[in-house]
């Protein structure tokens, strides 16, 4: 940014005083030193001036974000992002207004430190103008040349959670404890396109609001979920004419999976799935079978099965998840146990748990292990 915008000025900022002085400036000296590139440091200031092309870097800490009101620049730069606030980086955006710049541009780097504003602004909702690089760990070659074994060093000195977050850069409630630990954006999350010839596995949750449900089918024993439909203050039949609006005949036909409680007689008389199955039958749906246990499996269980078919212990998956599915992402990332306890904290956020609850189960009617019933001529134990 100094070379692409001669004669301006930019910032490099860190969370505090200390983390500014010790780590990003430390590192900066030491790469301009090593070569060559000629500067001065005015201390006093906190400011350093390339002199090949007069360029200015303001240091500055961000801890008192009113601070950063001001000067013009042309771009700034931030360390160990997920230790500042928001606004912080809001107060650098608003300074990006330098009329002389060849480029206008901030950055900043970070490791991941749970869902929080870093994640939700960059990750959670990316928007035009902002763009990503999530770099895997092993990618350090520089780092691994000089001392192969760092990242098993560091292995044997954390917890497996805190390991991934710190160290491998994955994004998790480490605190809280994550529900859905097996779900993996690179490993579940990919394209998967509708067959006709199968059958569309329609899972529900009837909650309130939002309504959710998930659009899967199995193939090959593993689950694929194409779509997601949620639906603010909907009511039943309403989520049924945006499923046949999606899906107006499907040659496979369709199975329709859900919560046992649907199966209870609403104020109209009518039970949720009597509901569907009115909708579906007077849509030309014929190949309706349903799926629905008469008593809903343990959550544990039901958790335990979904995060085997996220990722089995040989590190294969029996779970893709096509990328529009964005609410069910975050909810098998986001998902968490009340601190101290195995009770899913349904209270944190009200539009979390829905999707998941409804993959769930889809997955304990078609993936559960079944024993097999009958005499048996081999010997059992």
């Amino acid at each position: 940014m100094t070379y692409l915008n001669q004669g301006r000025t930019g910032l490099l900022g860190a969370p505090t005083f200390p983390m500014l002085r010790d780590a990003t400036q430390s590192t900066l000296f030491e790469i301009l030193g090593q070569n060559r590139i000629p500067h001065e440091y005015h201390r006093a200031e906190n400011i350093l001036v390339m002199k090949d092309t007069r360029s200015r870097i303001i240091f500055r800490p961000l801890d008192d974000f009113e601070r950063l009101r001001g000067t013009n620049l042309a771009w700034f730069g931030l360390d160990e992002l997920t230790y500042t606030a928001e606004e912080a980086w809001l107060r650098l955006e608003g300074r990006l207004r330098d009329p002389k710049a060849r480029r206008l541009c901030g950055f900043a780097a970070w490791t991941p430190k749970g869902f929080d504003w870093v994640y939700r602004r960059f990750l959670e909702k990316r928007v035009n103008g902002y763009d990503l690089t999530l770099a895997q760990p092993y990618e350090n070659h520089h780092l691994l040349e000089k001392v192969p074994d760092y990242y098993e060093r560091l292995k044997s000195s954390y917890d497996d959670r805190f390991y991934e977050q710190e160290v491998l850069g994955k994004y998790l409630n480490v605190s809280e404890g994550q529900v859905y630990h097996g779900f993996d954006r690179t490993r579940n999350v990919t394209e998967v396109a509708v067959e006709r010839r199968l059958p569309l596995r329609w899972a529900l949750d009837f909650n309130v609001d939002p309504m959710c449900s998930v659009v899967a089918q199995v193939k090959q024993g593993v689950v694929q979920v194409v779509d997601e439909i949620v639906m603010r203050r909907a009511t039943t039949p309403e989520v049924c004419v945006e499923f046949l609006s999606r899906y107006p005949r499907h040659e496979g036909g369709v199975v329709i999976y859900g919560d046992a409680s649907g199966s209870r007689r609403q104020t109209t008389g009518h039970s949720d799935y009597e509901m569907v199955r009115q909708s579906l039958a007077t849509s030309g749906h014929k190949q309706a079978s349903y799926r629905i246990p008469r008593s809903n499996p343990e959550v544990r269980e039901r958790v335990n099965l979904v995060n085997a078919c996220l990722r089995l212990s040989e590190g294969e998956t029996r779970l893709l998840i096509h990328p529009r599915c964005k609410e069910l992402i975050l909810d098998l990332e986001q998902v968490a146990y009340k601190p101290g306890s195995t009770v899913i904290d349904k209270e944190r956020d009200p539009r979390r748990t829905h999707l998941s609850d409804a993959l769930g189960y889809l997955i304990w009617q078609e993936c559960r292990p079944q024993g097999r019933a009958g005499a048996r001529t081999e010997r059992i134990l």
